[in-house]
C-alpha cells in the first residue's frame, strides 16, 4: 500500500481494526469455555490450556510464514518501515501508523480460530504436543493457502470464477474460509483419532457423556456471540466501509439459529446455545449482502442443520465429535457460503453482485480442500508420532495425564 503520511482517518482506522481484533481475540475465551462446559470434569484444564497455547503457536506460525503466503506481506523490515513512517513524507509500502500491523492482528484471530474449532472435536483423547504441531502446520500452510485464494485473489481462482459464473466467490467474514475449513479439517482429525473410550458399546450403541457444566458452556456461547459482531462488522476493514446491515443481519441470523435449535432440539440447552453460533457461522459469508429476513432464514436453517447433523453424525457415522464442530462449523459454514448465493441475490431482496454457481463451487471446493488436508495432516502425524493418549491416560483424564493438575486441585487433594 502506497501512502504519504499519517492522518486522523488513518488513526481512526487503526483503532477500528484494533477493536475488531480485540473482540475476535475475546472470542477465543468463548471457544475455551464452550469446551470446558462440554467435556468431562477431568479434561477441563486441558481445554483451557489448549486454546491459549494454540493461539500462541498460531501467532508465530502466521507471523513467520502464513501471512506472507496469504497476502505476500512479511515483517522482516525495520520497525519504522512497519509503522509506515520510514521517510519524512516519502512514499512507503506499509500503511501509516501501523494499520497493516493491526490488520495482521485482526486476521490472525481468524487464523487462530481454526485450531480452536478443531480442539472442540478432538477433546478428551488427543496428545498435547502433536496437536500443537498440527496447529503450526495448519496456520502456517494449510489455512493461508485457501485464505489467499479467496481474500487476496491468489493464483487467479477468483478471476476464473468471475469469468465462468459472472461473479467472484463472496465470503465477507469467513463462513467458508474460516468456519467450513475449520470444521472439515476437524472431520479428518476426529476420524483419525477415533472415538473416546466407552463412547459406544460393542454393538455400536451410543453412550451419552453429559456436559460437565452447562453454565460454563452457556458462558462460552455468550462470549462467542458478543465477539462475533467484531468478527463480522469489522471485517469491513475501515470506518468508511462499515455497514449497519452487517450488524443487523448477524443479529437476525443468531436469533433464527436460537429459535429453530430450541424447537428442533426439544428445549435442550446445549442445542440452544450452539444454535446461536450456528446462525452466526452461516451468515458470515453474506452478512453484507442479505436482507435481514434472508439472514433470519439462513440462521434458522443453520440451527436445524446443526441439531439434525450433530445427532446423525454421532449415531450413524460414529463420529465422536465432542462439541459437534463438523456440524456447527463445517456444515453450517458450507451452508452459509451457498446461502450467500441465494439470499444475496437482488431478486431475493439482497444487494446483488453474487452468483449461485460461484458460491456453490467456492463453498464445496473449500470443504473438499479442508477435508483432504485434515486427513493428510492428522494421518501423517498419527503415523509419525501418534496423536492419541493411551487408554490409561484417557481414563485418568487429560488434566492429570498432561498437565499434572486438575480443575479443582485443593478439593481433589482433600478427597485423597
Amino acid at each position: 500500500m502506497i501512502s504519504t503520511g499519517p492522518s486522523v482517518a488513518d488513526g481512526a482506522d487503526v483503532f477500528f481494526i484494533l477493536m475488531g481484533a480485540i473482540l475476535v481475540f475475546a472470542m477465543h475465551s468463548g471457544f475455551a469455555f464452550l469446551e470446558v462446559g462440554t467435556v468431562r470434569h477431568k479434561n477441563q484444564v486441558n481445554a483451557l490450556v489448549k486454546i491459549l497455547v494454540d493461539f500462541a503457536v498460531s501467532t508465530l506460525a502466521y507471523f513467520l510464514i502464513g501471512y506472507g503466503i496469504a497476502y505476500g506481506v512479511h515483517f522482516f523490515v525495520s520497525a519504522a518501515t512497519l509503522n509506515g513512517n520510514d521517510g519524512a513524507g516519502a512514499p512507503h509500502l506499509y500503511a501509516p501508523q501501523g494499520r497493516d500491523l493491526v490488520k495482521f492482528f485482526f486476521l490472525l484471530t481468524f487464523a487462530a480460530a481454526i485450531p480452536a474449532i478443531i480442539s472442540g472435536g478432538i477433546a478428551e483423547r488427543a496428545k498435547f504436543w502433536p496437536q500443537l504441531a498440527a496447529t503450526a502446520i495448519i496456520v502456517a500452510l494449510v489455512y493461508p493457502f485457501f485464505e489467499g485464494l479467496v481474500w487476496h485473489g491468489n493464483l487467479g481462482l477468483q478471476a476464473w470464477l468471475q469469468t465462468t459464473f459472472g461473479a467472484k466467490f463472496h465470503d465477507f467474514a469467513g463462513s467458508v474460509v474460516v468456519h467450513a475449513v475449520g470444521g472439515w479439517l476437524a472431520f479428518g482429525a476426529v476420524t483419525m483419532l477415533g472415538h473416546r473410550t466407552g463412547r459406544y458399546t460393542r454393538e455400536g450403541r451410543l453412550i451419552g457423556f453429559p456436559p460437565s457444566s452447562l453454565p460454563w458452556l452457556s458462558l462460552g456461547s455468550w462470549f462467542l456471540c458478543i465477539g462475533w459482531f467484531g468478527f463480522n462488522v469489522m471485517s469491513a476493514g475501515s470506518l468508511a466501509a462499515i455497514s449497519g446491515l452487517v450488524a443487523l443481519n448477524s443479529l437476525m441470523a443468531m436469533v433464527g439459529g436460537i429459535l429453530t435449535a430450541l424447537i428442533a432440539g426439544r428445549n435442550d440447552p446445549g442445542f440452544v446455545h450452539n444454535g446461536a453460533l450456528a446462525g452466526l457461522v452461516a451468515v458470515c459469508a453474506g452478512s453484507d449482502l442479505m436482507h435481514p429476513i434472508g439472514a433470519l432464514i439462513t440462521g434458522g436453517i443453520a440451527g436445524v442443520l446443526f441439531v439434525a447433523m450433530f445427532d446423525w453424525s454421532q449415531r450413524r457415522l460414529k463420529l465422536d465429535d465432542v462439541l459437534g464442530v463438523w456440524a456447527l462449523h463445517g456444515l453450517c459454514g458450507l451452508w452459509g457460503g451457498i446461502a450467500c448465493g441465494i439470499f444475496g441475490l437482488a431478486s431475493l431482496g439482497g444487494m446483488g453482485g453474487v452468483s449461485f454457481g460461484a458460491q456453490l463451487v467456492g463453498s464445496l471446493g473449500g470443504a473438499a480442500y479442508a477435508l483432504a488436508a485434515g486427513f493428510l495432516v492428522y494421518g501423517a502425524l498419527r503415523r509419525l508420532v501418534g496423536i492419541r493418549l493411551t487408554r490409561e491416560e484417557e481414563m485418568q483424564g487429560a488434566d492429570l495425564a498432561i498437565h499434572k493438575i486438575g480443575a479443582n486441585p485443593e478439593a481433589e487433594m482433600m478427597q485423597r
